[in-house]
């Protein structure tokens, strides 16, 4: 799927984190990639993360999945909406959802989330802390957007859910299929299902926090450093009292920290590592059967196309002219020469075909078999 009037350049300097927007059907031609039922299958599997949200006399509820199936006939007229998390990873044409998009860089994408609602059904007056675009794919739902919201904003009492406790509407538009609604980080919005069978389909963005980013790179560093890398002082000089930590020891002692925490080099290389591990790391893509340097010749000289699994996460990090940093599902791999060519590539098409002079290459053959052997290019979209 493609767009045919909507400018990113535009977008990007215009609303791109800072005000909602309404894009009225910009598909060259919308089609729903997903049935109702094959959405209520997918919320019914104990591998995938889904989720139940009703509504009964002012009174929200959430059912954590997998949902029994018998469940959704208990349900009656009540309102609810079913949520399926992830639903890019297993339906290709969900996937597809998110090319248009890759005017993002595609570390910043998160997944597709696939809701279905009954009339009056949605989720709830909340805010979320990224980006989402809101595709209607079935029916139509109200949505009304707010303010901007914070971690001062007055939420109401509930276990499982972050709803607002003052909603107060400024904008409200009622969606057709092929519409799409931007919402920015913390705005606060409201969708609510007009009629039944209505499908909804929200790509996210992920926005690491800074107490997240320090977390995980402080984490990685110690895990690096050896016990023997300790403070010293061959110079140390007679104090008037000993009570008190020096100014050379606190620089000395500062500077040991931030020496490390302020390596770009090291940080980039962990970074990409870190945001390209995919989603649900547990779960095994890998094929049946690995794959050797002849056969893949073989697939390759037939011009078979190189598929990225929709689960997996690809990006780069360019360190000099000459070499790139490839990272794909939390592995890094350092490309030169050919190889940078094959990554570029990688990165920015979901299927690429081959050149015969990079089929000639074992460099550029080894990456590509370690790449089919951990699951993550295939040459079947469908595998």
């Amino acid at each position: 799927m493609q767009f045919n009037n909507l400018d990113a350049a535009v977008f990007l300097r215009d609303y791109w984190q800072k005000k909602p927007l309404l894009i009225k059907n910009p598909w060259e031609s919308w089609k729903n990639p997903l049935d109702p039922d094959e959405l209520a299958g997918l919320g019914c599997d104990e591998d995938v993360e889904a989720r139940l949200i009703t509504l009964s006399a002012d009174t929200w509820s959430m059912e954590h999945g997998p949902v029994p199936e018998a469940r959704f006939g208990q349900l009656g007229k009540k309102p609810y909406s079913l949520l399926v998390q992830a639903v890019d990873h297993y339906v290709p044409d969900v996937a597809a959802l998110i090319e248009p998009f890759r005017f993002i860089p595609n570390w910043r994408v998160d997944d597709v989330m696939v809701s279905y609602a009954t009339d009056g059904g949605g989720v709830g007056p909340h805010f979320d802390q990224y980006d989402v675009f809101l595709i209607q794919g079935l029916g139509r739902r109200r949505w009304q957007v707010g303010g901007l919201c914070d971690d001062n904003s007055e939420l109401l009492p509930h276990d499982d859910l972050r709803l607002l406790a003052n909603f107060v509407a400024t904008d409200e538009w009622v969606l057709e299929p092929g519409d799409i609604l931007y919402v920015p980080p913390r705005i606060a919005h409201n969708g609510v299902a007009i009629g039944d069978d209505c499908m909804t389909y929200s790509i996210g963005f992920r926005a690491p926090a800074r107490s997240e980013l320090l977390t995980h790179w402080s984490e990685h560093l110690v895990d690096t450093l050896g016990d023997d890398d300790r403070y010293t002082d061959p110079d140390l000089v007679m104090q008037a009292n000993p009570g008190e930590i020096s100014a050379d020891a606190i620089a000395d002692l500062h500077k040991m920290v931030t020496d490390s925490l302020l390596d770009r080099a090291a940080f980039a290389r962990w970074f990409g590592e870190y945001s390209s591990t995919p989603k649900y790391p547990d779960v095994d893509w890998r094929p049946e059967d690995p794959i050797g340097l002849e056969e893949l010749r073989e697939y390759l000289t037939d011009e078979e196309p190189l598929w990225r699994n929709p689960a997996s996460r690809f990006s780069f990090v360019r360190p000099s002219a000459t070499s790139l940093l490839l990272f794909v599902d939390g592995q890094c791999f350092d490309c030169t020469g050919d190889m940078m060519a094959l990554a570029e590539s990688l990165c920015a098409h979901e299927r690429v075909r081959i050149e015969s002079r990079l089929i000639a290459s074992d460099d550029v053959m080894e990456l590509i078999a370690t790449l089919f052997n951990q699951g993550s290019v295939a040459f079947d979209p469908d595998e």
